[in-house]
Order: C-alpha cells, then sequence, then structure tokens
C-alpha cells in the first residue's frame, strides 16, 4: 500500500513526511504511571482544560484524552466510570481548544460517544481486537484511527518502587516481523468494517508487552514498519525503558525520552505522544531540520 499523502481533521491538515506531529497526553486517570493523572482533583475537568490549551500553545498538534490507566499491571474500569471521566473533559475542550482530538479507548461505546463529544481520532491501544463493534463505530464516525500493537499480559507484568512497572519474559518469534503482521491483521479488521486507508495510523506500541531490551530494539527498527504504508505514530514519553536504562523514575525522564523521540523520527515516525510537549516540540523541530531537509525521503534501513 504506498502511503496517503496527508489526512485532514476539521481544520487541520497533517501532511506526511513534511514534518513530525506531537500528540499530547492528557490522563483523566487518578493512577497514571507517569504521576500527571488528572481525575485526583475536584476540578479535574477545569485542570483538562487549562492543560488542553497550555500543550496546545507549546505546540501539540493533537491532543490525546484517556480515562483508564494502560501501565503495566494496571487493572480496567467500568464503562460507567471510563465514561464519566472522559466526555465532559471532550466536550470541554472541544469548545476551547481549536486541535483535533484523540479518544484513547478500546471500548466501543466510549468511542461512540466521544466522537460525537468532539473526538475526531479513535485510538485504540488494542488495535480493535478486544472490542469487536469498536470497527464499526471508526467506519461509521469517519473518524481517524490509531491501531496499535500489544501483547500486555498482568503476568508478564514487574513492579519496582522507584521505576514503576515493565514486562518481563515476553517472547517473540522475531520482533518487527510479529509486530508488522499483528498490526497488518488489526488495519485488515479495520479496513473491512468499512475504514478508509487514508484515515489509518499505526503504532507498533513501545512499552506495551514488550521488554526493556525488546523496546530499545524496536526503537532502533522502527523504519522497517514504513514498509506497511501507513503513517506511524510512537509513545516513547517517559515510559519503562527509557527509566530502567537510565535507572530514572518517571519525572526524571525527560531527556531519555527526548532522545528516544528524536531517534524514532531519524527512523521515519510521524507523530510522537508525548506528556512535554514544550520540550519534545524543540527537539522535533531539530530532529526535521536534520533527516527532513531539502524533502528527504525516509525508508526502512537494510539489516
Amino acid at each position: 500500500m504506498t502511503l496517503h499523502p496527508s489526512l485532514t481533521l476539521g481544520g487541520a491538515t497533517f501532511q506526511w513526511g513534511a514534518q513530525t506531529y506531537l500528540m499530547g497526553i492528557l490522563n483523566i486517570t487518578p493512577d497514571s504511571f507517569s504521576g500527571d493523572g488528572l481525575a485526583r482533583a475536584d476540578d479535574w475537568i477545569e485542570r483538562a482544560v487549562l492543560q488542553a490549551e497550555a500543550q496546545a500553545a507549546a505546540g501539540a498538534h493533537i491532543l490525546d484524552v484517556g480515562g483508564e490507566s494502560t501501565r503495566p499491571g494496571s487493572q480496567p474500569i467500568p464503562l460507567d466510570e471510563e465514561l464519566r471521566r472522559v466526555i465532559p473533559v471532550i466536550h470541554a475542550i472541544a469548545g476551547r481548544v481549536a486541535v483535533p482530538i484523540s479518544i484513547d479507548t478500546y471500548k466501543a461505546e466510549v468511542a461512540r460517544q466521544a466522537v460525537e463529544a468532539g473526538a475526531t481520532i479513535i485510538n485504540d491501544v488494542w488495535g480493535f481486537r478486544m472490542d469487536s463493534q469498536i470497527a464499526r463505530v471508526a467506519a461509521e464516525s469517519g473518524a481517524a484511527v490509531v491501531l496499535m500493537h500489544n501483547r500486555s499480559k498482568p503476568k508478564d507484568a514487574a513492579q519496582e518502587a522507584q521505576l514503576g512497572g515493565r514486562y518481563v519474559g515476553v517472547e517473540y518469534a522475531e520482533l518487527l516481523g510479529d509486530i508488522k503482521r499483528e498490526l497488518t491483521e488489526s488495519v485488515e479488521l479495520a479496513l473491512r468494517a468499512g475504514v478508509k486507508e487514508e484515515r489509518i495510523i499505526v503504532d507498533p506500541g513501545i512499552g506495551f508487552g514488550k521488554t526493556v531490551e525488546q523496546n530499545l530494539e524496536l526503537v532502533d527498527r522502527l523504519g522497517e514498519l514504513k514498509e506497511l504504508g501507513y503513517p506511524i505514530l510512537v509513545g516513547p514519553s517517559r515510559k519503562s525503558f527509557v527509566g530502567y536504562t537510565l535507572n530514572l523514575p518517571p519525572d526524571q525522564r525527560v531527556e531519555g525520552t527526548a532522545a528516544a523521540v528524536a531517534l524514532c523520527i531519524a527512523r521515519g515516525a510521524d507523530i510522537a505522544r508525548v506528556h512535554d510537549v514544550l520540550q519534545m516540540n524543540r527537539v522535533a523541530k531539530i530532529a526535521d531540520a536534520i533527516v527532513r531537509r531539502a524533502g528527504r525521503v525516509i525508508s526502512a534501513p537494510s539489516r
């Protein structure tokens, strides 16, 4: 499949290959691994709006709203609680910030109500594999979709007091080959439901069901995913592979995140999902100035 040159969401157009786009993270949870969960405060809706405005001002091109933690070892929350957290926030942000909104969910009903509230992207960390109805919701709504690779299993999660959770003992026959094959299966689920090719973005799932070493290898070999023919979103921000490599807790991982974002851009990432938008905007601008100069095309590295 040949990469479609652009994606339009409302008044925003994303020209793939022209620059790196940033997706700012809004965690509407009390238990985010990164310590930035907004649902711990009574005024969490207004806090979320203020954070959204700040991220947009700092350079975020997309705002990703999520109401359920996906940290290693986290537990699912009831549908009603996820809706209570995210739908009022999306309504509020849509009325205040002129940036496309993404809903980070794998539940069809959350996706449906989020799109009605103003979201234009459905970001599914299970790649349409968890809820069989979410692909239909995406197709009928016309939303763009992010399909993420995920092999997370609670039994593979290990916890460390300072550094948090990570995955151990996860096995792949061939890391990038398995990721490409399973992402292709998610893409096929979307296409069969009627999602248009040009509205599909793929995410290799850094940190999801992958060991520290596997995540490092994934960043290094990211360019091989260009073969799929879809824009690539990456989410290395404050992840455990950064923390365990540097022996640092989540609130001290900005430099490690910056290195990972820069290397992902060099290997072909189109979107970076980040907590620290201002800093990563600067990183992306320098990386883009180097790797995208004179219309240079980034291709998969030979191995």
